[in-house]
């Protein structure tokens, strides 16, 4: 396989992984693969926000602020599958329910939502509708991609920090710890993306680091490291960071 080919492949593996996007049959699989893609998390988070900004964006134009942004969100939350609220829910259960780190990896695996789970997702949903609902059209279609792009970078890191809480799990897809590459080309993606954002983007950037090493810092210190749930909290805070950041600014 080409180099060229082979970025492809991993590209695709990231969007399989991300979305709910069917990877065509020709890619196959390998083992340690999802790892290496990790590299592409970050740009496969920007063309998702671009995708619901497009959704948002059409909508403005028949309808009010309020809810174009709702439908925005919405399409973004089907292509991924919820896969980052899933995460952030199950982890808010588990580390505000469990009194042991056994006792919050196991309430993380229930597919239940309890109360803190429930509290978490309409924060979430909410201050991401109420951010971009002030913005105007343009800026609005930016910060989404700009928020989901580095939401989905900050786990990159995250798995070169610390190891994997579980014997098996979602996140044993990018156990092992990403490598220079990953962490470089994820990392400069969410550095090009802020950057484009000016001065908001890197205030952004900062405090969306800032609060993913707070909850690893959490993980480590309740569970003794990263779980795939805990991936997907970092990821959705950081989005929620940067999208309230952005409208602060932009508004």
């Amino acid at each position: 396989m080409n180099a060229l080919k082979a970025e492809l492949v991993l590209l695709i593996s990231a969007a399989g992984f991300l979305t709910r996007l069917p990877m065509p049959r020709w890619v196959g699989w390998d083992e340690g693969r999802m790892l290496r893609a990790s590299r592409y998390f970050a740009a496969v988070g920007a063309l998702i926000g671009l995708a619901g900004g497009l959704v948002w964006w059409l909508a403005g134009l028949l309808a009010p602020a309020g809810v174009a942004a709702g439908l925005g969100l919405a399409a973004t939350i089907l292509l991924t599958g919820a896969l980052h609220e899933d995460g952030l829910a199950d982890c808010a259960d588990g580390l505000g329910g469990g009194r042991t780190g056994a006792e919050a990896l196991e309430i993380m695996r229930d597919s239940r939502v309890g109360s803190y789970g429930a509290l978490a997702l309409i924060l979430s949903v909410g201050l991401r509708w109420a951010a971009l609902a002030a913005l105007a059209p343009v800026w609005g279609v930016l910060a989404l991609a700009i928020a989901a792009g580095i939401g989905r970078a900050l786990m990159v890191p995250a798995t070169a920090l610390a190891g994997y809480a579980r014997a098996e799990g979602l996140g044993r897809a990018v156990a092992g710890g990403a490598g220079p590459v990953e962490l470089i080309a994820a990392l400069g993606t969410a550095l090009i993306l802020a950057v484009i954002g000016g001065w908001p983007g890197l205030l952004a950037l900062a405090l969306a680091l800032a609060v993913a090493g707070g909850v690893l810092f959490l993980l480590i210190r309740r569970v003794g490291g990263y779980t795939g749930d805990g991936l997907g909290a970092m990821a959705q805070l950081g989005e929620i960071v940067v999208m309230m950041t952005l409208a602060g600014a932009w508004a």
